[in-house]
């Protein structure tokens, strides 16, 4: 009587063999958490290209590319199953960064004209409220100094996920990498789903030349240039760097405790970035408030399934 498999990464429970067959039966239980979030909103994504009022060009972009990667992650998925090697598992451990990627720019195929800027009119009254009720001003009174921090913090938000990943990696904790995206990747992908539901666009364009910050250096020049090639359009609420930065830092706390000085740091660079979405205005403070609360519920939805082994 063949034994049962146990996977050794985190989030995958154990595997019986078929007994009829004398093969070993492919379960639902080998499709890691991450991945099942990432597969979802996939799925979700093309669901949504069909509702919408979109192009046809978009509605089959998506719909055809999500079938295909979900094919060939199952593929990948069947074949780390059968015959399990190192390299298959690390590619897991990295193929949900890039396919967050590509959620983000199908999400951006899905933007709809909006030209009413109606929430946009009723978020830059917060704005102003804090901007210029000393906020801009006590970040400005050092000089270009708490401004440079600031920029660089929202150029590193992109770096955060991967940096993760790595310190499991050095720590020997790569069972611990599931709990990690698990956390990370719902936080971003909640995000994401609702962008459509909220047509809006960043301060800096709505509102070009107000409040804008004091000093222009090159790093804002480098997140300007970052958003306006590889930014999309569809909305800023909630703000995904946001919810992603405070999602790492919680998914971080969660997977590797013994060494408080990652989520630590990953919390300081999160209050950084979102202090920087406001203050560079590439967000608005209601865009903020939203992507920390979603962090927050996306750390909630997986409690139960984030137990680092």
């Amino acid at each position: 009587m063949p034994q049962p498999l146990v996977a050794p990464e985190a989030g995958i429970a154990e595997i019986v063999p078929a007994a009829t067959s004398g093969r070993q039966r492919l379960s639902v239980d080998a499709i890691r958490w991450p991945e099942r979030a990432i597969l979802v909103f996939l799925i979700y994504a093309a669901a949504l290209s069909v509702v919408l009022p979109v192009g046809p060009s978009a509605r089959n972009r998506i719909v055809l590319l999500n079938w295909a990667v979900i094919l060939a992650y199952g593929a990948l998925i069947r074949f780390d199953f059968i015959d399990r090697k190192l390299v298959t598992g690390v590619i897991r451990d990295w193929l949900p960064l890039a396919l967050i990627v590509l959620a983000y720019r199908e999400i951006g195929w899905l933007a709809l004209p909006h030209p009413s800027h109606t929430l946009e009119s009723h978020w830059i009254v917060w704005d102003r409220l804090i901007l210029r009720g000393g906020a801009k001003s006590a970040i400005e009174s050092f000089g270009r100094i708490i401004p440079i921090a600031l920029e660089i913090s929202y150029a590193l938000v992109y770096a955060l996920a991967p940096f993760s990943v790595a310190v499991l990696y050095l720590y020997r904790r790569r069972d611990r990498v599931d709990t990690f995206l698990l956390i990370f990747a719902v936080g971003v992908l909640l995000c994401y789903a609702q962008f459509p539901f909220w047509p809006s666009e960043p301060p800096r364009v709505v509102f070009f030349g107000q409040d804008f910050p004091a000093y222009d250096t090159v790093f804002r020049r480098f997140n300007l240039w970052m958003l306006g090639n590889y930014g999309i359009h569809t909305g800023v609420f909630p703000s995904a760097h946001v919810a992603g930065a405070f999602s790492a830092a919680f998914g971080m706390r969660r997977a590797l405790p013994e060494h408080k000085w990652v989520s630590r740091f990953l919390f300081v660079m999160a209050v950084l970035i979102a202090v920087a979405t406001v203050y560079g205005r590439y967000h608005y403070a209601a865009d903020a408030a939203a992507g920390v609360a979603v962090a927050v519920v996306a750390r909630a939805l997986c409690e139960r399934r984030a137990d680092p082994t």
